[in-house]
């Protein structure tokens, strides 16, 4: 997209490598993004990396570019970093920038673009502000300097004839990543312990300790994960009020193992929780929880954590837990514990209020070829 002053708007790719490193030096002072960083993001297909080039052929030179994150599965977008070079402040080029970068995005079906920004930072807010995101969140000592860090959000698709549930997610429920392959069932549990009691501690000990006490899986290889019931007795243990929903009977996951001594093992596991459910009386429903019903048990205080399969969002059909926060007509909205490996540690707030199409999140909720589907509701 070619746009006034000879400014050229487009994607960038390996070429501009060591000129979007010497952007990135003269623009900032810390919280860099690295060559390495950058020539990883140039090799992604999915994401966004836009640069803004001036002059004439053999004299060009990069003045700005926007990193936006596309997160697969999810209606998301999130400007990751933008940049304009000192020399060409006062432009315009950053809403220009920005404004390309909402379209690519709302092309690819993303409906909201997020970005963060330097509480500080009185000029980028006036701008966001003035294009239209809105404040939902505010991080404290976010940067390297310890400054905090204000999130904004912007629908990027008009909703036209919809009415919308919410213009913003109340973003309140607490987030923790999970440290582990394997502990995506503990880390939903203690973000749901966290938001109901407050003095529910964030640490690996906890999640480690949990675990321990909710773990039922064989794997093919390396450690197992948490079924429903495990996960319903670490929470009841600990005083919450917990329900189990799932739609099979006896014990989960067993049509991935084939060794009979393993299966008995599973099988006492799932009588051993069974036995401590009822010790806890805790109800078991052999049910599946609708998204109304979700939808009404999180109206009423409740809060849902639900076992879906990861397969719309890397292909892998595995299965895992996450926590269901909120939901509107359209969105479903998770805390989904699970960080990617490619990104920085900044980028897990992506996974924080993360906006998914009801139709397609009611696809995630069944696991397996036996359709699978579990919730574990706590109050």
């Amino acid at each position: 997209m070619t746009v006034e002053h000879r400014e050229t708007i487009r994607h960038a790719n390996l070429d501009d490598l060591e000129s979007l490193v010497i952007l990135e030096q003269a623009c900032f002072s810390a919280d860099r993004m690295s060559k390495r960083s950058f020539r990883h993001q140039l090799q992604q297909l999915h994401n966004l990396l836009l640069v803004v080039e001036a002059g004439a052929d053999g004299k060009k030179q990069l003045l700005a570019y926007a990193l936006v994150f596309l997160r697969k599965g999810t209606s998301l977008a999130r400007l990751y970093s933008i940049a304009v070079a000192p020399q060409a402040h006062g432009q315009g080029l950053a809403k220009r920038l920005l404004l390309e970068a909402e379209e690519q995005a709302a092309e690819q079906g993303r409906m909201f673009m997020r970005l963060e920004v330097r509480k500080d930072n009185g000029a980028a807010i006036h701008l966001y502000q003035r294009l239209g995101y809105r404040q939902f969140g505010l991080y404290p000592d976010y940067y390297e300097d310890h400054a905090d860090a204000l999130r904004f959000q912007k629908r990027i698709i008009p909703h036209e004839r919809m009415e919308e549930h919410k213009a913003e997610p109340d973003q309140q429920i607490p987030y923790y990543a999970q440290t582990t392959e394997f502990t995506c069932g503990a880390a939903s549990l203690m973000m749901a312990m966290k938001e109901l009691k407050p003095e529910v501690v964030f640490d690996q000990r906890t999640e480690i300790q949990i675990w321990r006490e909710a773990t039922t899986i064989f794997m093919t290889s390396g450690h197992g994960g948490c079924g429903p019931h495990g996960l319903a007795y670490a929470a009841a243990k600990r005083g919450f009020t917990t329900e189990v929903y799932v739609s099979h009977h006896g014990p989960l996951f067993v049509e991935g193992v084939r060794n009979e001594s393993k299966k008995q093992i599973l099988e006492l596991v799932h009588l051993d929780f069974l036995h401590k459910l009822k010790e806890c009386r805790v109800p078991i429903h052999r049910s599946i929880l609708s998204l109304k019903q979700l939808q009404q048990r999180l109206e009423s205080g409740a809060l849902p954590l639900v076992l879906i399969s990861t397969y719309r969002f890397d292909g892998k059909k595995a299965p895992h837990w996450v926590l269901l926060v909120d939901m509107d007509d359209q969105f479903v909205y998770i805390n989904d514990p699970d960080p990617d490996d490619d990104d920085e540690q900044r980028s897990l707030l992506d996974k924080h209020y993360l906006p998914i199409p009801r139709n397609s999140f009611e696809m995630m909720l069944h696991f397996g070829q036996n359709r699978l589907r579990c919730a574990v509701v706590i109050r």
